[in-house]
C-alpha cells in the first residue's frame, strides 16, 4: 500500500484528476475501477472520483508497487543557467518578457531550451520548486506566444494561482495590448475589424473570411487596432485582440492588406529577411488584471505591467 498526503500544491483538485499526475503509469480505466473496488481511498474512507482533496487529507492506494516505478527523469531543466526577462515577480506567479525566437513549450525533438524549462530552473535554484517534492504540481505557463513573437508571459508558481489564472483568461479578464509593424499606410487610422477564422492544424495557418464560412470549426474574430506611428511605408500599430484565436493579429492584417513585417507565413517577406528581419514584427507588451470576483491575486487588479519599449528590437525603426 502506498500513502499519498495531499500538499497545498495538490489541494483544490478532484481525486481523479489528482491521480492521473501522480501516478502517471497508472491507466485511466483501471484507475476508475480500483477506486470503485474501494482499493483507492481517502482518509481510509470510500471516495467517489470527483471528491475534492483538501490540504491534510491522505490517499490510500491499494495497488501493486509496479505503479510507483519512476520513469525516465525528465528534470534536465535542473542543469539549466535560466535566461529569462522577468516584468514582475511575486510569490504566486511571473510576467516574463519572452524574447522571439525561444518556444514556450517543447516542440518535436526540442528538449530544454523552452520558455517552461527556463522558469522552472530559475525557481528550482531560487529554491520555489523541486520536482521531486512535487506529486501534481510543476509551474506552467497560463498563455502561449508564438516562437517568432515577443512579449508576456504568464507564469504561475503554485496550483492555486494556476487555477486563477487560467479562470481569468477564460472568463477575459486580463486585457493584453500588442505593437506591431505593417506593410503600407493605413486609411483609418483606428478601427475595429470583424471576420470569420478557419484554422488548418495540418499545415499549421488560419486563413479569414469576412462572411462566415461554410465551415463546422469557423470561429468570429475581433481585432482592434490603432496606428501610432508611420515612417517610409511602415505603420506602428497598438493592437488589442478582443477574441484571441491563432494567428489572429498576423493573419487579420494581412487578410486587409497589411501584412506585418518580417511574417512569411501571412505576407511575402524575401526582402524583409534581406533587411534583417527574421522574426514577424510582434510584441506582447502590456498586460492589465481587469476587475474580478475576490481571490489570492486580488491585490493585482487594476495594475498595469509593461515590457520596456527599449527591449522592443522593432520600436527603433520609428526613433
Amino acid at each position: 500500500m502506498r500513502i499519498l498526503e495531499i500538499r497545498k500544491n495538490d489541494a483544490g483538485q478532484r481525486l481523479d484528476k489528482f491521480l492521473q499526475k501522480a501516478v502517471k503509469t497508472l491507466p485511466i480505466p483501471l484507475m476508475y475501477r480500483l477506486i470503485r473496488q474501494k482499493k483507492i481511498k481517502v482518509n481510509r474512507k470510500r471516495a467517489e472520483q470527483n471528491y475534492v482533496l483538501q490540504e491534510g487529507d491522505t490517499v490510500q492506494l491499494f495497488i501493486s508497487e509496479d505503479f510507483f516505478t519512476e520513469e525516465g527523469q525528465k528534470n534536465d531543466f535542473m542543469r539549466l543557467k535560466p535566461r529569462l526577462h522577468i516584468v514582475y515577480e511575486d510569490e504566486n506567479m511571473m510576467l516574463v518578457d519572452k524574447k522571439p525566437g525561444m518556444p514556450v513549450h517543447a516542440d518535436d525533438g526540442q528538449s530544454t531550451d523552452t520558455l517552461i524549462d527556463h522558469v522552472k530552473a530559475y525557481l528550482y535554484q531560487k529554491g520555489e520548486y523541486d520536482p521531486t517534492l512535487e506529486q501534481s504540481f510543476a509551474p506552467a505557463l497560463c498563455n502561449r506566444i508564438d516562437r517568432n513573437t515577443g512579449g508576456i508571459v504568464i507564469a504561475a508558481k503554485t496550483a492555486e494561482a494556476l487555477r486563477i489564472l487560467n479562470e481569468k483568461i477564460r472568463q477575459d479578464k486580463l486585457k493584453k495590448q500588442y505593437y506591431c509593424v505593417c506593410h503600407g499606410i493605413f486609411q483609418k487610422k483606428q478601427a475595429t475589424l470583424t471576420g470569420w477564422l478557419v484554422k488548418d492544424s495540418a499545415k499549421n495557418t488560419v486563413t479569414v473570411y469576412d462572411k462566415k464560412p461554410n465551415h463546422p470549426e469557423a470561429k468570429d474574430i475581433i481585432t482592434k487596432y490603432r496606428v501610432v506611428k508611420e515612417k517610409d511605408g511602415l505603420s506602428l500599430l497598438e493592437v488589442h485582440l478582443v477574441t484571441g484565436r491563432t494567428h489572429q493579429i498576423r493573419a487579420h492584417l494581412s487578410h486587409i492588406g497589411h501584412p506585418l513585417l518580417g511574417d512569411g507565413k501571412y505576407g511575402v517577406n524575401r526582402s524583409d529577411r534581406e533587411k534583417g528581419y527574421k522574426f514577424q514584427a510582434l510584441y506582447s507588451h502590456s498586460l492589465t488584471f481587469l476587475p474580478d470576483t475576490e481571490n489570492a491575486l486580488s491585490y493585482l487588479e487594476g495594475k498595469t505591467f509593461t515590457v520596456d519599449d527599449r527591449e522592443i528590437p522593432f520600436l527603433s525603426l520609428f526613433l
